[in-house]
């Protein structure tokens, strides 16, 4: 088991940028490890041959396999008004009765998604630039599990490990070695997804989130490269593979794909991926992963593996259902195949206001909210209140950081009474700017137009 000297203060080093965040040739590496598994070379962890196939099949990876498993697919969204919490909604049931989530959920911070609670973006108005863990959205693929600190440890074990021998951490050993700190956004890849529905005309699948899954943080926690290097990383090490310890995740037709799990690049995980215990400040809470987390910057959420059990380091290519048939761009604007495996999240914006919110028509008021990009940070929102006929530049309140938000406002009197859409649009440091309409898939990932925001002046 690694041991190292104990700190009575453990150092503490900022995360910065990094220029290889993320791998320019993903692609070529995902097709490779495509055609490494069926070709025999690959290893699909934990899932059945038979069953990988069938995956395979349904998300029309496998063209030798037959399309007879397309059930894998995640229900249709519902159409607004029927309780889903789609805009113009008022969210449907009680979100404190969300199964399987500790944390209370009063109805004015949440609403009910399936086993997933979605963050009202109202709530976050004046709480300033970290979203207060209370008020934190959750997404869980089955429920939350409470775990025992004093008694979790994790496990680093593969070929990839020189020797092959596993290597423990428990929760004190990892608090010992040098720690490092990172304000960074969590953000479901599905957020948005509603939008594609309900302003684009679009079916898609899956949870119908508005723009509520995304929070930032301030997590603490020790780099995944220090872990692995102690843990004696090889050299014919390719991909490393978090599996979380929360309940086995069984699809509709009962096929049981166990604990979520996704594998990374070995140049990811060696870049700016921290196993975080802290979360503003304090232990980290069982919703969001406690006693610890995978925390991958600026890509989507599913990479951040929650109460991370044990990570296999791999000499051999892996695949999981989790970037197989799930978190990969399907539809007529993508190849048969799909896309690579999803890797960095889009840029968005979102106003700190309900939806069809009543303002007062004669008074002046300051329009507040959060724009957020996993390319670059962001650098300019423009704001306009008459749906899009103008535009004007909103006051930043944040400096742009790469996997971080910024919070704007922009002043607005009402001409008069009546109906009127808002409109926020961000530009990032990569000088990307939102789009007008965001290209269709299936699934209903990576919305980022510029979403249309009705308010009420009475």
């Amino acid at each position: 088991m690694p041991r190292t000297e104990s700190h009575a203060e453990p150092p503490t080093e900022s995360l910065g940028e990094s220029p290889t965040g993320t791998r320019s040739d993903e692609a070529v590496y995902d097709r490779r490890r495509l055609r490494q598994w069926l070709a025999g070379e690959a290893r699909a962890d934990g899932i059945e041959r038979r069953d990988m196939l069938r995956l395979l099949a349904a998300a029309g990876l496998a063209t030798t396999a037959t399309a007879a498993t397309a059930g894998f697919a995640a229900p249709a969204l519902a159409a607004p008004g029927t309780g889903t919490g789609t805009p113009g909604s008022t969210g449907g049931a009680s979100a404190a009765a969300v199964p399987g989530i500790v944390k209370p959920l009063p109805e004015a911070w949440f609403t009910s998604r399936g086993t997933n609670a979605e963050t009202k973006f109202e709530a976050l108005a004046g709480t300033g630039h970290h979203t207060p863990t209370d008020r934190f959205f959750v997404r869980n693929h089955t429920s939350t599990p409470v775990l025992d600190a004093s008694t979790w440890s994790l496990t680093v074990w593969g070929d990839g490990l020189s020797g092959g021998r596993a290597a423990e951490f428990t929760l004190d050993e990892l608090k010992r070695l040098p720690a490092t700190t990172r304000s960074a956004f969590v953000e479901c890849a599905g957020n948005g997804r509603s939008f594609f529905t309900t302003q684009q005309g679009q079916t898609v699948s899956g949870t119908a989130w508005t723009l509520g899954a995304v929070g930032v943080a301030r997590w603490r926690g020790v780099r995944l490269g220090e872990v692995l290097r102690r843990a004696g990383l090889s050299r014919g090490a390719v991909d490393v593979l978090p599996r979380g310890l929360d309940p086995d995740y069984v699809t509709a037709d009962g096929t049981n794909l166990g604990r979520v799990r996704r594998p990374l690049p070995l140049s990811k995980a060696l870049d700016d991926v921290l196993l975080a215990y802290e979360m503003n400040g304090e232990p980290l809470p069982p919703d969001h992963g406690g006693p610890v987390r995978v925390l991958v910057p600026s890509w989507i959420g599913i990479a951040s593996i929650k109460w991370v059990g044990d990570i296999e380091v791999s000499a051999q290519p892996l695949y999981s259902p989790w970037n197989t048939d799930f978190y990969r761009l399907f539809g007529d604007a993508y190849p048969a195949g799909g896309s690579a495996p999803l890797t960095r999240q889009t840029l968005k914006s979102a106003f700190e206001l309900p939806w069809n919110a009543s303002l007062d028509a004669a008074a002046d008021h300051r329009l507040t909210g959060r724009s957020w990009s996993g390319a670059g940070g962001v650098a300019r929102v423009d704001v306009s209140t008459d749906g899009g006929a103008s535009w004007r530049r909103a006051r930043l309140h944040d400096a742009p950081r790469r996997a971080d938000w910024v919070r704007w406002s922009a002043d607005w009197r009402p001409a008069g009474p009546g109906a009127y859409t808002l409109l926020a649009r961000a530009t990032d440091t990569t000088g990307r700017t939102q789009p007008e309409t965001t290209v269709h898939n299936t699934q209903g990932y990576l919305f980022d137009a510029v979403v249309r925001h009705p308010v009420q002046a009475v």
